[in-house]
């Protein structure tokens, strides 16, 4: 089925759209260029007044958002609620710093006055995925539009009622029509996207594989693009740590958004000397998680948003079992309606498995042994991605170690990887690359001109 949604609880057809017509498509390119040309004059306090707006209205409904998101993809109503408050929180950061982060930078040089001007760029194209159909969308939108931009979004075909009411949000809020548009089109319309004069760059949360086609569309139009892409994330456990504290962090981390993160701790790599007990206390966690209706305020995991994504975790699952892996609890599809795959910890993994260095998307833990911290810096890198990684320890040499050695754009000390408006947030390696959030993010897609005056 194209653009529409479907229960992922359930497996019901809510309701399906039509994709735009070519015709449609160049009306919302035309308005989103018309727009940008007395858009990017406006001031810094007005753009600041809507996106405070937006904020406000995320906050007054944001229990109606949420129902919408668990509606679509099958997050808990729970966490879907956090992440509206989130998307506000994103608002009005950049509200409240845009004009500081772009204000003109003086630099001393041979002429008598130079300086840095940022300016914003026109037209982007953001296509993004369904696991955090607000926030991935709000934290481009917002440093976006307070830089001058105008967004047009290709968001995830399940997730097409979010992606309306985010527009809908947004002109509420008072920015122009033509600022921010939804475009309800197939993943196959992207690349011509692209090639149009009139966007000038884009941007892409996703997988691997829709990452390399949009970086490859950009590039051949010599357009930049900013990627995050997949991870396979450590979660690494040293024998000084507060083990109580990364064990509850640990059940948190992998089992955000239902295991359907791309920042969400995957490999838990723990000192051999600890690892009987932070199993045992993790399998303890596990056993106490309900399974259910994401809707229902108790229930700690709903299902997985498509039955694709069950397939091919059940698959993964299977395949690092016959490599020789231990499955400690879970395991296996459970037998009801809608696409429910219960937590999941999987133990003995062999070294040469080649399972074991994939990125599994779904609430499934892969748990390691290593013997020295170096150990462990070596297996958490031997993965093709860089996104995040966490380490636990309270021995101040560790954590240099982990500073320096842990490949990736993050790493938490004694914390869960997590995206935060006030720092930057992107990967390295097969995770992508640019920076969205804190000042970075907002510097990505500007003109940085430099101006030098004799």
């Amino acid at each position: 089925m194209g653009i529409a949604t479907i229960n992922p609880a359930t497996g019901e057809v809510v309701q399906t759209f039509e994709a735009l017509s070519d015709r449609e498509i160049e009306h919302k390119l035309a308005l989103a260029q018309e727009t940008f040309q007395t858009y990017r004059h406006t001031s810094f306090e007005q753009r600041s007044q809507w996106l405070h707006a937006a904020a406000d209205i995320l906050d007054a409904e944001k229990a109606q958002f949420g129902q919408l998101m668990t509606l679509e993809m099958g997050k808990t109503l729970k966490s879907a609620i956090a992440e509206v408050e989130k998307c506000a929180l994103v608002c009005r950061f950049y509200a409240d710093h845009a004009a500081e982060f772009l204000q003109d930078e003086p630099v001393t040089t041979d002429a008598s006055q130079s300086f840095i001007r940022y300016q914003p760029l026109g037209i982007i194209l953001a296509v993004m995925p369904w696991n955090f159909p607000f926030w991935q969308v709000f934290r481009f939108a917002a440093p976006a539009l307070m830089a001058g931009n105008v967004g047009l979004l290709k968001h995830a075909s399940n997730v097409p009622q979010c992606a309306l009411a985010i527009q809908d949000i947004l002109h509420r809020a008072g920015f122009p029509a033509g600022a921010f548009q939804t475009l309800l089109i197939g993943a196959s319309q992207v690349s011509a996207l692209m090639a149009d004069d009139r966007v000038k760059a884009g941007t892409l949360t996703g997988s691997e594989p829709a990452g390399a086609s949009l970086a490859a569309a950009a590039g051949k139009e010599i357009k930049k693009v900013v990627l995050e892409l997949g991870g396979s994330d450590p979660f690494i456990v040293m024998p000084s740590a507060d083990l109580e504290a990364a064990v509850s962090t640990a059940v948190k981390a992998r089992m955000l958004n239902n295991g359907q993160s791309c920042i969400a701790a995957k490999r838990f790599i723990v000192a051999s000397a600890i690892a009987d007990e932070f199993e045992e206390k993790l399998l303890a966690k596990y056993k106490a998680l309900k399974v259910g209706d994401p809707m229902l305020p108790e229930t700690d995991i709903g299902p997985l948003a498509t039955p694709g994504i069950l397939q091919d975790l059940v698959k993964q699952v299977e395949a690092i079992a016959r490599e020789g892996a231990r499955i400690l609890i879970g395991g296996k599809a459970l037998e009801r309606s809608g696409n429910f795959f219960p937590p999941t910890i999987v133990t003995d993994i062999p070294a040469d498995a080649p399972t074991g260095r994939e990125e599994f998307f779904g609430p499934v833990a892969l748990v390691f042994r290593v013997a020295t911290v170096e150990d462990a810096i070596a297996l958490a890198n031997i993965t093709p991605f860089g996104l995040g990684g966490s380490a636990w320890t309270h021995d101040p040499a560790e954590q240099a170690q982990f500073i320096n050695g842990i490949e990736a754009g993050a790493v938490f000390i004694n914390g869960m990887v997590k995206s935060d408006p006030r720092i930057p947030f992107g990967g390295i390696k097969r995770s992508g690359f640019g920076r969205e959030l804190g000042k970075n993010g907002i510097h990505e897609f500007v003109n940085i001109k430099t101006v030098w005056v004799k």
